[in-house]
């Protein structure tokens, strides 16, 4: 799938096209967690020793920070191989809001999609709940869009119902993907998008599509990368860069990977295929001003 810009107005027709972009990548998260990375004595190359590379969960490889983001930088890079075939299906609204969506009742819930206590398939699912009721950090506004429908709905309340805003996601140019994890290269000059608010909707685990969607009153920079992977892949990537970490928890992944702690550094990441970055289009944006 080519990396799109769409352009929402009022109407049928923007749940139509997310709907288009989501048919075409699957919905699967990935969990960060692991120890910290050790950096390389050359500023354009990180490498890591093999004994500390069996220890680290390879999804962890997807932060950085924005003295990274430079044309010719080399870094490891995981972009999870995913198998749309096996993606949780898109519920329409009046399904998805027919069925509970709480903790509270995560035993009925396995009874009613046949998930056994202790399953790995329950153990998601009461991680996703819990994710999804836990209050939000200090100047975080968020919410589990459980149909595309509510998620459109959440981001036209953050950006105003008369704002016209596009979504943007990571596309893999080449297919299929030989590695998950592999040496990718920055191709060209980083492209900031204009960006004065965002919204971030990332797939969570469930047995239908579920998002976490959340935006953040600090500021935030959202850039397109072009990578080229050590095996012939073609990545145009969406990197966000979070410029206050001050109010994060202390044992995010990122902090163990990149050495550093709450407030001290800004922190980047790379989203997968399957996330996406909604923002204002920059003529609403110019006009929000």
């Amino acid at each position: 799938m080519l990396n799109q810009m769409y352009h929402f107005f009022h109407g049928s027709r923007s749940t139509e096209m997310i709907y288009e972009l989501q048919r075409e990548t699957p919905s699967v998260l990935q969990i960060y967690s692991g120890d910290s990375h050790d950096h390389a004595p050359d500023e354009n190359h990180h490498t890591f020793p093999s004994s500390h590379m069996d220890h680290m969960d390879p999804s962890l490889m997807v932060f950085f920070t924005m003295k990274d983001l430079k044309m010719g930088k080399t870094m490891p890079i995981y972009f999870p191989n995913k198998d749309s075939s096996s993606s949780p299906h898109i519920l329409p609204r009046e399904e998805a809001d027919s069925v509970p969506f709480s903790l509270r009742q995560l035993p009925y819930l396995l009874r009613y999609f046949s998930f056994s206590k202790g399953s790995p398939q329950a153990k998601a699912m009461e991680d996703t709940l819990r994710q999804c009721e836990i209050k939000p950090i200090k100047g975080e506004t968020k919410f589990c869009a459980t149909s595309l429908e509510s998620m459109l709905d959440f981001t036209r309340t953050i950006f105003g119902l008369e704002t016209e805003i596009e979504v943007h996601s990571t596309t893999h140019l080449t297919r299929p993907l030989t590695a998950p994890l592999q040496n990718y290269t920055i191709l060209g000059v980083p492209f900031e998008l204009s960006a004065p608010k965002m919204v971030a909707c990332h797939t969570m685990p469930y047995p239908y599509a579920v998002f976490y969607c959340h935006s953040q009153e600090s500021e935030n920079k959202v850039y397109k990368v072009w990578l080229g992977g050590e095996n012939g892949e073609r990545v145009e990537a969406i990197a966000v860069c979070h410029m206050d970490t001050s109010r994060w928890s202390p044992n995010h992944a990122s902090f163990r990977v990149l050495g550093i702690e709450p407030g001290s550094s800004h922190v980047c990441h790379f989203f997968p295929s399957d996330n996406f970055v909604w923002i204002p289009t920059p003529t609403s944006a110019m006009q929000s001003i």
